[in-house]
């Protein structure tokens, strides 16, 4: 378990050293990041929609996230661990302070909430929990919002996406993820906060930048978010390799 990541995480900003972030939901997965010298390794619950074959991350349960975490736990030596609180785990301060304790209990060294909710940060790390904020587009209000929709192109929704940013802060979290944030927005917001801002499709000015793992390797070519630019297509020596294994097989 990672100590003082909120420290370190300061430190990184004040230095100008960006962070690198990926997904992980399994063993194999995570210690091959671990090795790789990642930043941070977050358990998202994104594997709703990449490991479970579900629509959105909406449907996500603790239970699923506990599971999938310590899977990760494993194979992690180096790297801090965080993992999201999936949706309706932390309606209240009493219930995410239960959920959170739930999931450091099985791992994890910081958690991650969606949304402008400085209360419950500041429940959470007053009981001494590491908290990572999220702003922009919100994936678990996926549903109410018809879609996933860039943030900050008014100046009404810019100003309450700054002032959500500061609020955060001051609560208490460790960092924040910016996702589908304008990128005019993602540089003022980084620049007004001391914690470093993670950017997802929010444009290289943040003080670092997050991507789901089979994004960023080519895992899933049915599904491909426009901000993303894949380092490699793993998906087509995966099929190859299992071709040539049929192939092998049924002509002995």
């Amino acid at each position: 378990m990672i100590k003082n990541l909120k420290e370190s995480l300061f430190s990184s900003k004040k230095k100008g050293i960006h962070q690198a972030w990926l997904t992980a939901y399994d063993y194999p997965s995570a210690r091959l990041l671990d090795e790789t010298g990642i930043d941070l390794i977050l358990v998202g619950d994104s594997l709703g929609m990449v490991v479970l074959g579900q629509k959105d991350t909406v449907e996500v349960t603790l239970g699923e996230m506990i599971h999938h975490l310590k899977a990760v736990r494993r194979g992690v030596s180096r790297a801090p661990v965080a993992v999201d609180l999936p949706s309706h785990t932390y309606d209240t301060p009493d219930q995410a302070l239960e959920s959170a304790r739930m999931l450091v209990e099985a791992g994890a060294d910081a958690v991650k909430l969606e949304g402008p909710l400085p209360e419950i940060v500041n429940h959470l790390a007053s009981s001494e929990i590491e908290v990572i904020g999220h702003l922009g587009m919100l994936p678990q209000h996926v549903r109410e919002e018809g879609g996933y929709h860039r943030k900050g192109k008014t100046d009404s929704e810019a100003m309450a996406l700054m002032e959500a940013a500061l609020s955060l802060q001051a609560a208490g979290c460790c960092a924040l993820v910016l996702e589908l944030v304008e990128a005019t927005l993602s540089e003022q917001i980084s620049k007004n906060l001391d914690i470093p801002t993670i950017g997802i499709g929010s444009g290289t000015v943040c003080d670092g930048q997050i991507l789901v793992t089979t994004d960023l390797l080519g895992l899933q070519p049915w599904f491909r978010p426009s901000f993303v630019k894949p380092k490699a297509d793993l998906a087509t020596p995966f099929r190859a390799a299992v071709e040539a294994f049929i192939k092998e097989t049924r002509t002995p």
